[in-house]
C-alpha cells in the first residue's frame, strides 16, 4: 500500500511511521509534507497514493484547503489533536478520523476499514475501483452531515430558541461572538467561529473571514475593496466592517452564485 503522510511535527511524523510499520510492515511510504503548499506540490507531482494521513493543523493553515487548490484522488485518513472538524473530514474523501496521540489499536481499525472498501471492488480496474471507493465514502459521509436546525440562546432571564432559517449572520467581537436574525435582533451564541461553520450546511452558509459566516440572504451589496479583497453590506446593517479575505474571493464567488 503506497502511502503519503502530511504532518508539520517532526515527531509525529517519526511515531506515525513507527506505528504504521508495526500494523502492516507491507505499507510503503511514498512521500511526507509539512504545509498545504508541500502537499499540493507532492500531490501533483506524483502518482496518486493509495491511501494519504492528514493532519488538520498545519502550519500554514487547514489542510481542507488542500482540496480546494488541487484533485485529491485519494481516499484519507484524518489525524488531528482536535475533534471538532470531524464532520468537515467526511465531506471529503474520509475513510476515518483519528484524534493524537494515535493509538495502535485505532490506527490498525482505521486501515481495516479501508482494506474492507477496496476489497468490494476487487474485480475492477484501478481507475473505476477508486472511482466506486471514493463514491462509497462520500455517501457514507452523508447520514453524518446533521446540521443545526437551531440554537438555544438566553435572552433577559430566560432562554429562546432561534431557527437557524431566522438567522442573518454570525459575527466575532474579541472573544464573543454572536448572531443577529432577520428581524434585527442580536444574541450571544455559546460557540467558537471555527465550530459554528462546521455545524452549519454550506450550501447556505460561507465564512468570509475570522469575524464572520454568512447566510445567502443576508448579502444586499458586494464592491470591490483594496488588497483583491471585497466589501459587503449586509441586512440587517452589520455591526462592524464586513469583507471577503482575499484568499477567499474566488469560492465566495461560486458559493454565491449557486
Amino acid at each position: 500500500m503506497r502511502t503519503f503522510l502530511v504532518e508539520d511535527e517532526p515527531l509525529a511524523v517519526k511515531k506515525l511511521i513507527r506505528l504504521l510499520e508495526e500494523v502492516d510492515p507491507s505499507i510503503e511510504i511514498v512521500g511526507t509534507a509539512g504545509s498545504i503548499r508541500g502537499a499540493v506540490e507532492w500531490l501533483e507531482r506524483n502518482p496518486s497514493p493509495d491511501l494519504i494521513f492528514l493532519d488538520i493543523e498545519l502550519s500554514d493553515g487547514q489542510s481542507f484547503e488542500i482540496f480546494q487548490r488541487t484533485e485529491v484522488k485519494s481516499p484519507v485518513i484524518f489525524v488531528t489533536s482536535y475533534d471538532e472538524y470531524a464532520l468537515q473530514a467526511f465531506r471529503v474523501n474520509s475513510v476515518d478520523y483519528l484524534l493524537k496521540p494515535v493509538q495502535r489499536d485505532d490506527l490498525s481499525r482505521a486501515l481495516s476499514k479501508y482494506r474492507e472498501m477496496k476489497n468490494r471492488f476487487s474485480g475492477d480496474t484501478a481507475s473505476p475501483q477508486l472511482d466506486k471507493l471514493l463514491d462509497l465514502l462520500r455517501a457514507q459521509a452523508e447520514p453524518s452531515q446533521s446540521f443545526r436546525r437551531r440554537f438555544l440562546v438566553k435572552h433577559a432571564q430566560r432562554y429562546v430558541s432561534v431557527e437557524v432559517s431566522e438567522i442573518a449572520y454570525f459575527w466575532s467581537e474579541g472573544r464573543v461572538n454572536f448572531f443577529k436574525t432577520h428581524a434585527g435582533q442580536r444574541y450571544v451564541v455559546e460557540y467558537t467561529m471555527e465550530e459554528l461553520e462546521a455545524a452549519l450546511d454550506p450550501r447556505d452558509w460561507f465564512r468570509i473571514s475570522r469575524q464572520y459566516i454568512l447566510s445567502v440572504s443576508c448579502v444586499s451589496q458586494i464592491h470591490p475593496y483594496f488588497g483583491n479583497r471585497l466589501k459587503l453590506h449586509l441586512k440587517p446593517e452589520e455591526p462592524q466592517e464586513a469583507t471577503v479575505s482575499r484568499e477567499k474571493v474566488n469560492d465566495f464567488k461560486v458559493w454565491l452564485g449557486k
